[in-house]
């Protein structure tokens, strides 16, 4: 049986997919938007759409972090993290923590310490602080394992989506 030729491009030379494939793939994907924080000599954050519930015991999750963020350097030592759900409402913050070099935690961004001193976002959809428990390396990212220690599931509006290269919302 021979592979079409679609196949054949898709499969490329056998030393991995085309890194523009796979791009295209995980746009058609629709993902929660999260946004992940820690403390350091300045709060850091970015916009994750990698969140993953890992286990309820104990209560264990996973993002995924690129080594290059600006982020990565405080993340990669913090005992601690915020993690956020975004509202439908929150676009304008998913998009305030994703573009590189906005300024976060200006005077746009509501927020306080939390738990371990752990920025928290206001008007959030849920939040959770967690104690991180392993880095895992997988090519130019890092995957955080972090287990809930503190969190709030009551805040408003229905989930922020990301799909096709926007964020959106549910329709109903």
């Amino acid at each position: 049986m021979t592979a079409s030729p679609d196949l054949d491009a898709a499969l490329g030379d056998g030393t991995g997919l085309d890194p523009d494939v796979f791009r295209s793939v995980f746009r058609r994907h629709a993902a929660g938007v999260a946004v992940v924080t820690a403390a350091g000599a300045r709060p850091v954050g970015f916009t994750a759409t990698s969140l993953t519930s890992v286990a309820v015991e104990p209560p264990l999750l996973s993002f995924g972090i690129s080594v290059s963020s600006s982020s990565w350097p405080v993340v990669a030592a913090a005992e601690h993290v915020g993690v956020h759900v975004l509202g439908e409402h929150q676009e304008d913050l998913a998009g305030t923590f994703a573009r590189s070099g906005a300024d976060r935690f200006g005077e746009a961004t509501s927020w306080r310490s939390g738990p371990h001193g752990v920025p928290l976002l206001d008007g959030v959809s849920a939040w959770l602080v967690c104690r991180v428990v392993a880095r895992v390396p997988a090519g130019d990212h890092r995957i955080v394992v972090a287990q809930a220690v503190a969190g709030d599931p009551a805040g408003p509006g229905r989930p922020l989506l990301y799909h096709q290269g926007r964020f959106t919302a549910l329709r109903h």
